[in-house]
């Protein structure tokens, strides 16, 4: 029900062209996707400073944003272990020791166009998890409406997580970005 009042509210706002709104579970560019990404970046990083296990798993096509970028080398550098499926353009460097090393980067592309962005922060009962719109890039987070939207069912994140994980795994379409 709360997901469906925020979906209410943003197509009420854009019908009256207010791309400023409150939301409650929708993380709604330009409004507050951004923000709260860097939130739970900061509360990964924030976690593996304490010495506990920080995870964030991404999936979309693209990543140029420049503060995101800068919030995952600071996670990474804290420990926090970083797996990211991108389609096409990424301008975070992973692998380069010392910086990002705990930063992984793969992209799988096949026969099919894939649009899936998927963001999940921390593991098991306290996994935060997203299906979005939006690319990581600027244009996305902060000139362009669009939602990300939150993912409370424990099965659907099962099942989303599987997916990724066969995406992670794939030997025969995944190509591994380095440092170079």
């Amino acid at each position: 029900p709360v997901i469906g009042r925020d979906a209410t509210a943003l197509f009420r706002n854009m019908g009256i062209g207010e791309l400023h709104g409150k939301y409650d579970e929708l993380l709604v560019a330009p409004e507050n996707l951004k923000s709260q990404l860097l939130k739970y970046i900061k509360e990964e990083t924030d976690k593996a400073k304490k010495g506990k296990k920080g995870k964030i798993l991404l999936k979309m096509n693209s990543f140029t944003d420049r503060q995101l970028i800068d919030a995952l080398y600071e996670a990474g550098q804290a420990g926090v272990h970083v797996d990211m499926i991108i389609r096409g353009i990424s301008c975070l460097l992973p692998q380069i020791p010392g910086k990002t090393e705990n930063i992984h980067v793969r992209s799988v592309v096949g026969r099919f166009l894939e649009h899936a962005r998927v963001f999940c922060f921390g593991e098991g009962r306290s996994l935060k998890m997203y299906i979005a719109s939006a690319d990581w890039m600027t244009r996305n987070t902060e000139n362009r409406v669009e939602v990300a939207c939150p993912i409370k069912d424990k099965n659907l994140k099962v099942e989303i997580m599987s997916y990724l994980e066969t995406q992670l795994a794939d030997n025969q379409k995944a190509r591994i970005m380095g440092p170079d």
